[in-house]
């Protein structure tokens, strides 16, 4: 090894070392209450010796990590129904209390359901013919870094706005968080992704928005705060103007609560559903 490639390797493992002990400790904070959601509150069953809470967390290693994915709980909306989920999308086949030797749950649910990502074949029925699933959405896309945008709260996304935003060339991937994830009636919270009832006032983009960031953005992936980035009366438009060049990724019902704008480490990872337009999927901010 010679002498530049040895100091470069000796300058990476002070770096390493550094960060490993500026860390600040694991106990220092409690983010147990962040943020309350309603219907998903820590259920005790009590034990022979001792009381058996299971955690539930949207922080991890003292706000370093954001869960940014919703619960799948029966009071989530659902596209265009005022029921919600309902409380029949999961249930629980064999149990231990029934005499069966463990416990296995199934559950039904569309695609589309909770925080999602969409494939090119939503909107476009030759991609979905020709197989243009979930499958086969970009991992390095889906995974990096990303910028976290508060998008005027009045207003949908249209080019107007997208110009306001000021993204800088170079960024591939914006989450915005919109009205969606604030919006107050009457002086009350009324998150939209915690509502029973679907809403078709949310904040999302219009047609002219996303052609103003498919034609002068580097941005690959789009994030939002609701069930769909398009705005309701926009629906296919502005999804068409997204997925027809088969490079931009949608991520939808996004939980940006509470957590600061700013560029973090995106993980995104939907299951490996062949043949599907749309997945679950979980996502994480790091700092």
């Amino acid at each position: 090894m010679d002498s530049v490639l040895l100091l470069a390797f000796l300058c990476a493992a002070l770096s390493l070392w550094y960060i490993a002990a500026a860390a600040p400790s694991h106990a220092a904070a409690d983010f147990t209450a962040y943020p309350t959601i309603p219907g998903t509150e820590d259920v005790s069953v009590a034990g022979a010796n001792s009381i058996l809470i299971p955690p539930r967390r949207e922080v991890y290693d003292d706000g370093r990590i954001f869960d940014i994915s919703h619960r799948y709980v029966p009071d989530m909306p659902v596209w265009d129904s005022k029921d919600g989920l309902g409380n029949d999308f999961l249930w629980l086949l064999k149990s231990i209390k029934n005499g069966s030797l463990a416990n296995n749950s199934a559950m039904k649910l569309g695609v589309h359901t909770g925080t999602h990502v969409d494939a090119p074949g939503h909107f476009y029925d030759n991609y979905f013919d020709a197989g243009f699933d979930v499958d086969t959405l970009d991992l390095q896309v889906l995974n990096g870094l990303a910028l976290l945008v508060d998008v005027p709260r009045d207003q949908n996304l249209t080019a107007e706005v997208m110009k306001s935003l000021d993204i800088p060339k170079g960024v591939r991937r914006v989450l915005f968080r919109t009205l969606n994830t604030d919006r107050q009636v009457v002086e009350v919270a009324m998150r939209l992704m915690f509502k029973k009832e679907f809403d078709t006032s949310y904040v999302g983009f219009k047609e002219d928005g996303a052609k103003w960031l498919v034609e002068n953005t580097d941005i690959k992936l789009v994030g939002i705060d609701y069930l769909s980035v398009a705005a309701y009366d926009h629906s296919a438009p502005s999804h068409l103007v997204f997925l027809e060049s088969r490079e931009i990724i949608l991520v939808e019902g996004l939980k940006l609560d509470d957590v600061p704008a700013g560029i973090y480490s995106l993980r995104c990872l939907p299951l490996r559903l062949a043949g599907s337009e749309a997945s679950p999927i979980r996502c994480i901010l790091i700092r």
